[in-house]
């Protein structure tokens, strides 16, 4: 009988380890989601379907499994989510940036680095990105493609600039006492609501990095 731990339960569904070992994997189900927004939770399961489909083969990446209606599979990625790692390896970040660059060469961004929870610190001491349900294949890289992955980049030196501020380059800080446009317009109009709702209605306890360590931006 294979041992199933259940991760996370929400509106969406639910995510499950399944296995032990080698044989570990992740399960995300969105059967148990609320009928009311299953069809979104269905199309988020598709939406990171295609984005880790594309990332095929990228170390720091779950490989994805099986694809079905209400599930899919992905690798175990075995690490320390960052918020509890608090990695101060000088090369964590180094080596978390060239992956980025990476997922962004194969025309993906994740669109949801902010949260800490989906950053790891692999056993090994390396980074990892999990949680691909916002992320954005797109077909080519636009105005739009550019302005998300710059939106990455700044989110991942927030936690940078949180863990390992004495290695913040003089370019870095630019960057982030420089906002994009995406950033400041979400921040004006788009985050109350958001966090409102998730909070507030929803309930979510996610972790989401540089909004809950102040007021920065």
């Amino acid at each position: 009988m294979t041992e199933t731990l259940l991760l996370k339960k929400d509106l969406f569904g639910e995510i499950r380890l399944s296995g032990t070992g080698r044989r570990a994997e992740i399960v995300r189900d969105v059967a148990p989601a609320s009928p009311a927004i299953r069809w979104l939770a269905r199309a988020l399961l598709r939406r990171e379907a295609r984005a880790l489909a594309a990332l095929d083969g990228v170390p720091g990446v779950p490989g994805i499994g099986r694809i079905e209606r209400d599930r899919m599979t992905r690798s175990y990625l075995p690490g320390t989510p960052l918020h509890r790692a608090r990695p101060a390896d000088a090369h964590y970040f180094a080596d978390a940036a060239r992956l980025l660059r990476r997922m962004h060469r194969r025309d993906v961004v994740h669109n949801d680095l902010a949260k800490e929870p989906n950053l790891l610190v692999l056993d090994d001491g390396g980074p990892a990105f999990v949680d691909f349900q916002l992320a954005w294949h797109a077909r080519r890289r636009g105005r739009l493609f550019r302005a998300l992955a710059f939106e990455d980049i700044r989110h991942l030196l927030k936690h940078k600039r949180t863990y390992r501020p004495d290695l913040l380059t003089a370019r870095e800080r630019r960057i982030l006492e420089n906002p994009g446009c995406l950033a400041r317009t979400w921040r004006r109009t788009v985050k109350p609501a958001y966090l409102f709702v998730t909070r507030g209605l929803l309930g979510w306890a996610d972790r989401e990095g540089a909004a809950d360590r102040g007021s920065r931006s």
